[in-house]
């Protein structure tokens, strides 16, 4: 993927839409001057650029001097933002509350304490029934310093009704912020590392999340000590790969939303977040059908307003979805068919390139590598595993590790044996180096390095002795994570069988869909 600029000012006027392009210029004309003609200028310049060169942009643009340049960027972009702010204002409920701040602290600066007081007061409401209680603790402490500087007599008992209200927000956020701390170390933890590879991982994590976990976690009320407190359980358990407990609380999470529907347009990213982890864990617990419905409900939430109207919302709806999409596939074995997503995708991984985190490039990488290797074309499985291999990042060691073992499988199924010699010692290396050899992998390892001596005659006995020690492993915990990112199981039947790996998990999914029909259909 290549590396586009960087430039603040840059990305953000990319990111602009027609109706914002236009709605600055309307901004920046109401109050025209000579540096504000300077601004237009300079924007129209870096509109038209596909790439930011500051050398080409001072060569077609002489007005505009090199030690001039800082300062305009950085008034161009105060100037884009206020634009957007008028227009954005309505939308979006923290914006709004900012708006009646300014109002009030407006009003006390002009010597009109009264007023200012009625405006708070509205606005703590307008909080309240937002449960933006970071907006509360602002609003009191500026109630509390009118009423401690003026005499106001706007009520009785005031200094005892604005302490126990302070009390009461003080409390509420202390709870939410060591809430949303232990969230966001969980989910730290699992960016950098993956999920736990041992007893030890697992002993840690476990550890760190019941010290950091406030008493009586069952007693917890509020919308947002809700939300953080599933998440951190979310975390918890999709690291120690328990993925019964990861569904049940990633449904807390999206019900939670469901029971205060209005809250979904306060916090619509932590909402699709929630659908995302109520996805994947559905892929994880590999119910097809259940998946399908929510993709269905996620393609609904992606046409609403206020996920339209939101450049970061429409980012997390297409990432997320792409991906619940691929394990639809996965699930159903009909990876050939999956391959028609992959173009869209790539272009749509180029138009976002700037705004994508790298984790989340580097799982899309992995998921395509997949799609390819279902549908038996190795060498696009190579391709894009290259493309993790190759990329120095420090993050997802164990997604690293996954990706080093298919690039093994996909060259063996090449028939490159002279290559593989060399890349099982490496993949070895690099694996025991990142502690992440379990003893799913070791026999991988262990059979690929025999497989050199087997004649095609010994090889179908070979795979089927790999097959039944294997399949002891199935029930392990710390193996779970290997088999759904890599259903080496479903290959070595495929490679037995002598039949596309694909068509083996087919048979699966339609075993499993005729199970639970069954199920269903028997009287209670």
């Amino acid at each position: 993927m290549p590396n586009r600029s960087s430039e603040s000012v840059f990305l953000l006027i990319k990111s602009l839409e027609k109706s914002e392009k236009r709605n600055f210029k309307l901004y920046v004309n109401r109050n025209s001057s000579t540096a504000n003609l300077k601004v237009i200028q300079l924007f129209d310049a870096i509109d038209k650029m596909e790439e930011y060169d500051e050398v080409v942009l001072l060569k077609k643009n002489n007005s505009i001097k090199k030690e001039q340049l800082s300062n305009l960027k950085a008034h161009l972009t105060k100037l884009i933002l206020s634009s957007l702010r008028v227009i954005r204002h309505e939308d979006n409920i923290t914006l709004q509350l900012h708006e009646q701040m300014d109002f009030a602290r407006i009003l006390y600066n002009k010597g009109l304490y009264l007023q200012s007081l009625r405006i708070l007061e509205k606005t703590k409401e307008l909080a309240r029934a937002h449960q933006q209680i970071t907006y509360l603790q602002q609003i009191l402490f500026f109630e509390k310093k009118i009423e401690a500087l003026y005499i106001t007599r706007s009520m009785q008992d005031r200094a005892d009704q604005l302490t126990k209200e302070s009390e009461e927000v003080t409390a509420k956020l202390s709870l939410i912020s060591k809430l949303s701390n232990l969230s966001l170390q969980l989910y730290s933890w699992y960016i950098k590392h993956g999920v736990a590879r041992n007893k030890k991982d697992e002993k840690d994590i476990t550890d760190f999340f019941e010290k950091h976990l406030p008493e009586s976690p069952n007693q917890i009320r509020g919308f947002y000590e809700c939300l953080y407190l599933y998440q951190s359980y979310c975390w918890l358990a999709f690291i120690r790969q328990d993925f019964l407990m990861y569904y049940r609380y990633s449904r807390k999470w999206v019900d939670l939303f469901e029971q205060e529907p209005e809250m979904i347009e306060v916090e619509t990213a932590h909402f699709i977040k929630g659908m995302h982890n109520l996805m994947g864990a559905l892929f994880d617990l590999q119910n097809g059908s259940k998946l399908t419905a929510a993709i269905h409900t996620f393609e609904k939430l992606s046409k609403r307003k206020v996920v339209i109207q939101n450049d970061n919302h429409n980012l997390l709806c297409f990432q997320y979805l792409y991906l619940a999409k691929i394990n639809l596939h996965f699930i159903e074995g009909t990876f050939s068919e999956g391959l028609h997503l992959i173009p869209h995708l790539e272009d749509r991984l180029t138009t976002y390139e700037p705004y994508l985190d790298r984790h989340r490039v580097l799982i899309f990488y992995y998921k395509i590598a997949c799609l390819y290797f279902g549908s038996g074309k190795y060498d696009k499985t190579i391709e894009y595993l290259n493309k993790i291999i190759n990329w120095k990042v420090d993050l997802r060691t164990d997604l690293q590790c996954y990706a080093r073992l298919l690039h093994l499988i996909a060259h063996y199924e090449m028939g490159n044996f002279d290559l593989l010699e060399y890349l099982i010692k490496s993949v070895y290396r690099f694996m025991s180096k990142m502690e992440n050899l379990s003893v799913l992998e070791e026999e991988i390892f262990r059979f690929l390095r025999n497989s050199f001596h087997l004649s095609k005659r010994e090889l179908p006995a070979a795979f089927e002795q790999l097959l039944k020690r294997i399949r002891k492993l199935e029930d392990s915990r710390f193996e779970t994570r290997a088999f759904v990112y890599l259903d080496i199981i479903s290959w070595l039947e495929s490679k037995i069988k002598n039949v596309p790996v694909q068509t083996i998990i087919q048979e699966k999914f339609k075993k499993r869909a005729l199970t639970k029909n069954n199920k269903k259909q028997k009287p209670s």
